[in-house]
């Protein structure tokens, strides 16, 4: 079994915003596979999934960004998921808008959602999507503003194009494994 995990903020003024890029990615591979998300053993919301024979949890926690280390602790005890079968989707402010990073482990790279994810797993062991939102040649004087402000139409286009390729590439990973995904969507993604 394979844990997916989409950062966002749960309340419905945060839909549509930077920051929730993944939820909207789960949201997708949800959608595709005809399921709805309801209440997990904890504070996220989960769906399952059968990919290729794989049994996926999609989780989007309930908790905020900035703590959602507590709800995939929650899913990985209820589910019993080991470190390796976890893949957690973020925005990343350092990459450029639509831009896809997919790594074995890593630091949290600035990203209050995996910072508090390694923080209560006692590892940077897991793998991550990172889904880059930072416009080409734009300063920011205000990152949490950007990231908690809605795409701008140019920008709300470039991520409509590539939450089927995020979505692709998280299935990737739950049936292939992060290597496989790496090496075909990091390149595919420039």
């Amino acid at each position: 079994m394979k844990l997916v995990v989409g950062l966002g903020n749960p309340e419905p003024r945060y839909a549509g915003t930077r920051h929730n890029i993944g939820f909207e990615t789960v949201d997708k591979i949800a959608e595709s596979s005809g399921v709805r998300f309801a209440p997990g053993k904890g504070k996220y919301h989960f769906a399952k999934i059968s990919w290729r024979s794989r049994a996926i949890v999609l989780v989007k926690p309930m908790t905020y960004m900035n703590l959602s280390g507590h709800a995939v602790v929650a899913a990985m005890n209820f589910y019993k998921i080991q470190r390796q079968d976890i893949l957690v989707i973020c925005d990343d402010l350092n990459l450029p808008s639509g831009a896809l990073r997919l790594r074995a482990k890593g630091s949290a790279g600035g990203q209050n959602g995996l910072k508090h994810i390694i923080e209560c797993l006692g590892s940077d062991e897991f793998a991550r999507m990172r889904i880059g939102i930072r416009p080409e040649n734009q300063p920011l004087a205000s990152f949490s503003s950007f990231v908690l402000g809605k795409f701008s139409e140019e920008e709300r286009k470039t991520m409509e194009s590539m939450l089927g390729v995020c979505a692709d590439a998280a299935m990737d990973f739950a049936v292939n494994g992060i290597e496989h995904a790496m090496n075909h969507y990091n390149r595919a993604s420039g």
